[in-house]
């Protein structure tokens, strides 16, 4: 497995496991623009030519945001978005970010485990962030430092 940066040719298959991850998935549009480098990053994880999942941040100033992590779901339990996450790290720090910022779903525990072994620790709460189902998002971050 490697862990690319997105291309246009990479864009049905994150589409395809945007929609079969999330109850409110980014538009192609937004997907697009994002791989296009307009709002944010996009890595994907590539095994044999196909993408078993993708992640989407952003870096501003010293700050970094991970907006999602997606897993194709044949591919999750083996390490593929660990995998992203590391490399999000590792691009957030190499572009000057000192600390990165995510939410995850109160009831994603198997996220929130991912999240926790790689350094992230619960910061905040919003409440009634995210819509179909309506329920909190749990605030993370981590100090990059030198683990990325």
């Amino acid at each position: 497995m490697e862990i690319v940066k997105a291309g246009l040719e990479h864009l049905e298959e994150i589409c395809a496991i945007e929609e079969s991850s999330f109850t409110d998935p980014w538009s192609r549009g937004t997907l697009s623009q994002c791989i296009q480098g307009k709002f944010a990053a996009v890595l994907v994880a590539l095994e044999d030519g196909d993408v078993l999942g993708h992640a989407i941040f952003n870096v501003m100033a010293d700050e970094a945001e991970l907006y999602n992590i997606a897993v194709r779901r044949e591919s999750r339990g083996r390490g593929v978005g660990t995998a992203l996450l590391q490399g999000t790290m590792r691009l957030a720090r190499q572009a000057g970010a000192e600390r990165m910022f995510l939410e995850v779903r109160k009831s994603n525990a198997a996220a929130r485990e991912m999240y926790r072994k790689a350094g992230f620790a619960v910061c905040g709460q919003r409440r009634n962030y995210y819509e179909a189902p309506r329920e909190d998002a749990m605030i993370m971050d981590i100090q990059l430092g030198e683990r990325a």
